[in-house]
């Protein structure tokens, strides 16, 4: 039988139990505390997806920047940033939660962004795994509604019962995203070895500082749309 113990459990990343976050949660949940564990998940990727903004300039070697808590205070964050604080509200409500991590080859970037990684390879793209109804559902709160549109992608939607991956293409037919390689299910953030992965592949995001208004990226992706 399944140890969900390490998956419920506080973490100096997925920081359930500090003030912010149970704030965030309860805010989500409270007045559906009756509701059932996939009507409660489902609240909270939204939460997480609309209410946190995708930026992937915010990426930066920092425990403390990667925390749930952080992350909901400032309101923006990238994909791993995003995942954690999935995890950690879930968890806050009772519900297991993990997190997962993929290589994807991303066909939508921006000029800029493509500038600064050098490529347009994501190692250890982040994403969620919650426990519901006896089965791991994969659950991607990255990309805000706000963003695809800007993008022209189909923004995922999740129904606490199939895994809300990455669409392969776009709404206009372009190719989108491929999953090229999974490296498995954790209980908390492998910070070291996703780090060590980023300065291997990102050495330039290391050079100097790149974060800036969480609206740039925004800003970018409609640019980027009008040329096309």
């Amino acid at each position: 039988m399944e140890d969900f113990e390490p998956y419920l459990a506080a973490t100096a990343f997925i920081d359930h139990d500090h003030p912010v976050v149970v704030d965030f949660a309860e805010r989500i949940c409270a007045a559906h505390s009756n509701d059932n564990p996939i009507d409660r998940a489902v609240r909270l990727y939204y939460a997480v997806r609309d209410g946190i903004r995708y930026d992937p300039y915010s990426l930066q070697y920092s425990i403390d920047a990667l925390t749930a808590s952080s992350v909901i205070t400032r309101e923006y964050g990238y994909c791993v940033a995003k995942a954690v604080v999935l995890a950690a509200v879930a968890r806050q409500q009772g519900i297991p939660a993990r997190l997962g991590f993929a290589d994807v080859r991303n066909h939508l970037s921006t000029a800029r962004l493509r500038q600064v990684m050098g490529t347009d390879l994501f190692v250890y793209h982040g994403y969620t795994e919650l426990y519901l109804e006896g089965k791991w559902v994969k659950a991607t709160p990255a990309f805000n509604l706000s963003l695809c549109q800007r993008f022209q992608v189909r923004p995922l939607e999740f129904d606490g019962k199939n895994d809300s991956v990455f669409h392969e293409f776009n709404a206009v037919g372009q190719r989108h995203m491929e999953y090229l390689h999974d490296y498995g299910s954790f209980a908390d953030l492998p910070f070291d070895e996703m780090f060590a992965a980023y300065r291997s592949h990102y050495p330039l995001m290391f050079e100097v500082s790149w974060e800036g208004d969480p609206a740039d990226f925004h800003r970018e992706a409609e640019m980027e749309r009008k040329k096309t």
